[in-house]
């Protein structure tokens, strides 16, 4: 996108002012979507975003300026806003950029960009007919295609020149249900870093469609959940949310630098149940979290966040690493060059343990089966959270009974790791858009089912 040689003299512009590091993010991204509700095309849409965000540090003050005038002349002008915006000096350092290439563990096999949006309207509809013809219960039904190109480059003073292309797919099925005059809704998101060859090999658009039907039908129909403490076990994928957002968050270098979080100063320490093993991992090859390389130039990495319970490691993002006196960890992420980047998450999951799935719901005489999770909030200070369950049962005696709605957990991030004392065999992943300081980014969550001994359930 932008030349070696003009890198090195925009960078050398930046840090012009006596800048200890000096960082360009440039991108250029194709966001296209298709939105259909009932059997119709309601709109396609294309957005291009393009743009350069320039960084530049001096001890742990920050300054970022942006452009959209990506000739040199424009980048130039940038950088010298950055350098004046940063204070009075002379310059300290040299810019002598090495290109490097980190390679691509997340082949592509056909590009969404080329295929016709015929071809994508018929995944579409697979997936919208299956729900809407599902059940005559089914009075609504939308759904979406989305696919991202999404290229950058990064270049900065420690000598990175790389870039990286992240093309992602991702089908969006949702299906109202009515039962006795009341309506639910259910839904289906799967996603992957991955083109259109994602419907060949991973995901099923009819399946998708069944799952938001099935799921909508069997809310509608649920009694609403009593409230009280009680053993939940949450069911695999997309439960892990449960996790990164009433932990996850509390272990970024964002919280965890300013001492705005719960798990601040705790390495080395017991902080959850010995049977809890969390880690985060960009590497994991096509997963809508996984990125090659980091917004800052650093390679995506595996990083243990809790083995057997005790804290390991936490993730960082340069300025991050600069206030802890630690190495970034390949999580610096940010949703486009308009922001700054941060420490975020990218695939996060607690790992397979060694417990029967049956047994974990059959040691339960009588709790909350929290099938499917949804949205919710955290406050990373405190690691107090509340999340919605969008999918629940009653158990009984160790068995899954009638369905429930309107559950929701409430608990604190420290004591709800402490309280998972049951971890099965079925590890799956959910995917997301995680929502931060540095914008709005896709992350994976991911867990086997797990059971929590007593939390809080709310309900009616």
């Amino acid at each position: 996108m932008i030349s070696r040689a003009v890198c090195e003299a925009v960078l050398q512009k930046a840090a012009s002012t006596g800048a200890d590091y000096a960082e360009i993010f440039a991108e250029h991204s194709l966001d296209h979507s298709i939105n259909m509700v009932g059997g119709s095309v309601e709109s396609v849409n294309d957005t291009v975003i393009a743009g350069v965000g320039i960084r530049v540090y001096k001890g742990l003050r920050s300054v970022m300026a942006t452009t959209t005038d990506t000739s040199e002349s424009g980048l130039l002008r940038c950088a010298a806003q950055a350098a004046e915006a940063l204070g009075q000096g002379t310059a300290q350092i040299e810019i002598v950029l090495r290109e490097r290439l980190y390679g691509d563990i997340h082949p592509v096999k056909i590009v969404p960009a080329t295929v016709p949006n015929k071809e994508k309207v018929d995944v579409l509809k697979e997936g919208v007919f299956a729900a809407k013809e599902y059940s005559d219960a089914i009075k609504q039904v939308t759904g979406t295609l989305l696919d991202i190109d999404h290229n950058i480059l990064i270049a900065n003073s420690d000598g990175v020149y790389a870039q990286d292309r992240q093309i992602r797919t991702r089908l969006m099925v949702t299906a109202v249900a009515e039962k006795n005059g009341e309506t639910q809704t259910g839904a289906a998101r799967p996603g992957r870093r991955m083109g259109m060859e994602m419907f060949e090999h991973e995901v099923n658009a009819k399946e998708a469609g069944i799952h938001a039907a099935k799921q909508a039908i069997t809310m509608a129909g649920a009694s609403y959940c009593k409230a009280g403490v009680m053993p939940v076990a949450i069911g695999n994928g997309f439960g892990g949310v449960i996790f990164h957002e009433a932990c996850g968050h509390s272990l970024e270098a964002s919280s965890v630098a300013y001492g705005m979080s719960e798990f601040t100063g705790k390495l080395g320490q017991q902080i959850a149940n010995p049977k809890v093993t969390a880690i985060d991992d960009g590497t994991i090859p096509n997963a809508w979290g996984s990125i090659n390389v980091d917004d800052e130039g650093t390679p995506a990495q595996k990083n243990v966040l809790i083995e057997n319970g005790i804290l390991k490691s936490y993730m960082i993002d340069k300025m991050g690493g600069r206030r802890m006196g630690m190495a970034p960890t390949g999580n610096a992420r940010r949703q486009s060059y308009a922001f700054t980047t941060t420490s975020r998450m990218t695939n996060t999951y607690i790992a397979e343990g060694t417990d029967n799935n049956d047994d974990i719901i059959a040691s339960m005489e009588y709790g909350l089966f929290a099938k499917e999770m949804g949205g919710g909030s955290v406050n990373p200070v405190t690691g107090a959270f509340n999340f919605a369950v969008n999918e629940g049962y009653i158990v009984r005696n160790g068995k899954i009974c009638e369905p429930v709605r309107g559950a929701a957990l409430v608990g604190k991030g420290s004591e709800v790791i402490q309280n998972i004392d049951m971890v099965g065999t079925n590890l799956d992943m959910g995917q997301g858009m995680c929502g931060s300081s540095s914008g709005s980014i896709p992350t994976n969550v991911g867990q086997p089912l797990i059971r929590v001994s007593s939390i809080t359930v709310g309900g009616r």
